[in-house]
C-alpha cells in the first residue's frame, strides 16, 4: 500500500481527491490538511467521506506531507510553487493548481502576477502528439506531474485528433459551460445560489481566461505547429461538469471529407483509450453522464455548409478534469495500471 497526502483537502478537488482514493486497491490515506480550515474535523467540509470524517485536519507544510509516497497539491493558483520546492525528491507529487502546467513562463506571467514556478510533465495521458506517441509517454515513473485545468482537458482532447491528422486549421474557437464548482470552494456573492440558478454568464471573455494558454500549449502540441484558441468560458447553473463546443475550419488540403470519415477518425484516435469515449453516432454528450466518472464523451460532427468541423465534449470538471486525472498520472508515476481505482461508470441522474 502507498500511502497519500492531500493538501487543501477541504475544498472540493481535494475531497474528490479522498473520495477516489477511499476506493484505491494500492492506496491509503494519509495526511489531510487545510489552510483556514486547519484544526476542524474533515466531516465538517465533507460529510460524504464517512470513513474520513473524524480526520483533523493539519496545517498545509511541507513537514506535514513528507514521509508520504503520493501528495496531492489541490490549492489555489499559485500556492503549489513553493510548497512543491520544499517537498522531498522522491516523493511523487501531483499539483492540481496551474502553477506548474505552462512551458513558457511569458504565457504564465500574461495571466498571474506570481513568479513562474517552473514546468513539470503535463498529466494529460491521452493526449495525441504531432511526433507520435501519447502525452502519457512522458510520466512513466516521474516525481513531479502538473494536473490539466479542467476546460484544457475538454478542449484539448476534444480537437487535438484532428489537429495531428491535419484535418484542421490551427485556429480554433471554444465555447465551454462549466459548473459553479470549478470556481472552488470559496464564498463568492456571484456563485450563490440566487445568482446562478436559472441563469447562464460568459466571463472571462475575449481571450483573458488563464486557460487560454494551455488549451493553445496542448493544441499546439498537437498538431506540431502554434494553434491560436479563442476560448469562452460560460458559468452554468449546476454544481459540476463542463460541456466543451470546440470549432474548426478544415485545413485547406483537407479537401471534401464525408462526415463519417470525419468521425472516424476521432474514434479511431480513442480507440485504446479506456477514458475517453467518442460516443455512437446521433448521440450527443450530457454532463450528467460524467458526474463521478474518470471519464470524458466526445461526439464529432461535420458542418459541410460552413467547412468547419464541430466537436463537442463533456467532462465531470472534479474527477477527470481534476482528481482522477491526478490519480491517474499518480498510477503511471508508479508504474501502476493506468486504470486502477478509478471509475468508468457515472452516477446518474
Amino acid at each position: 500500500m502507498r500511502t497519500i497526502a492531500v493538501a487543501g483537502a477541504s475544498g472540493y478537488a481535494g475531497g474528490e481527491v479522498l473520495r477516489l482514493a477511499l476506493g484505491h486497491p494500492e492506496l491509503t490515506v494519509g495526511a489531510v490538511t487545510a489552510a483556514g480550515n486547519a484544526g476542524s474535523l474533515l466531516g465538517e467540509h465533507h460529510p460524504q467521506l464517512v470513513p474520513l470524517a473524524d480526520r483533523r485536519l493539519g496545517p498545509t507544510t511541507a513537514e506535514a506531507l513528507a514521509g508520504h509516497d503520493i501528495v496531492v497539491l489541490a490549492l489555489p493558483h499559485g500556492a503549489s510553487g513553493p510548497l512543491a520546492a520544499a517537498l522531498p525528491a522522491d516523493t511523487v507529487v501531483i499539483d492540481c493548481g496551474a502553477d506548474h502546467r505552462l512551458t513558457a513562463g511569458a504565457a504564465w506571467s500574461t495571466f498571474d502576477e506570481e513568479p513562474h514556478a517552473g514546468s513539470w510533465p503535463y498529466g494529460l495521458p491521452e493526449l495525441p502528439l504531432a511526433a507520435g506517441g501519447r502525452g502519457r509517454d512522458a510520466l512513466h515513473g516521474v516525481r513531479r506531474v502538473a494536473v490539466p485545468g479542467c476546460y484544457p482537458t475538454a478542449a484539448s482532447l476534444a480537437l487535438a485528433p484532428g489537429l495531428a491528422a491535419g484535418l484542421l486549421e490551427p485556429d480554433v474557437v471554444v465555447v465551454a459551460a462549466s459548473g459553479t464548482s470549478g470556481a472552488g470552494r470559496a464564498v463568492k456573492p456571484h456563485l450563490l445560489g440566487t445568482e446562478t440558478m436559472g441563469s447562464m454568464t460568459p466571463y472571462g471573455v475575449g481571450g483573458v481566461h488563464r486557460h487560454t494558454p494551455e488549451i493553445e500549449q496542448n493544441l499546439s502540441a498537437a498538431a506540431g505547429s502554434t494553434v491560436v484558441v479563442s476560448f469562452t468560458p460560460v458559468l452554468a447553473p449546476m454544481p459540476r461538469g463542463i460541456l466543451a463546443t470546440c470549432v474548426a475550419r478544415l485545413a485547406p488540403g483537407a479537401g471534401r471529407p464525408a462526415a463519417g470519415d470525419v468521425r472516424k477518425l476521432w474514434a479511431e484516435a480513442y480507440a485504446d483509450e479506456p477514458f475517453v469515449h467518442v460516443l455512437p453516432d446521433g448521440r450527443w454528450p450530457r454532463t450528467g453522464a460524467t458526474v463521478g466518472a474518470n471519464t470524458l464523451h466526445l461526439q464529432v460532427a461535420l458542418d459541410e455548409r460552413a467547412g468547419r468541423v464541430v466537436v463537442t465534449a463533456a467532462v465531470d470538471n472534479l474527477t477527470k478534469g481534476t482528481a482522477g486525472a491526478a490519480l491517474q498520472c499518480a498510477n503511471l508515476a508508479l508504474d501502476l495500471p493506468e486504470t486502477l481505482g478509478l471509475p468508468l461508470a457515472g452516477v446518474a441522474p
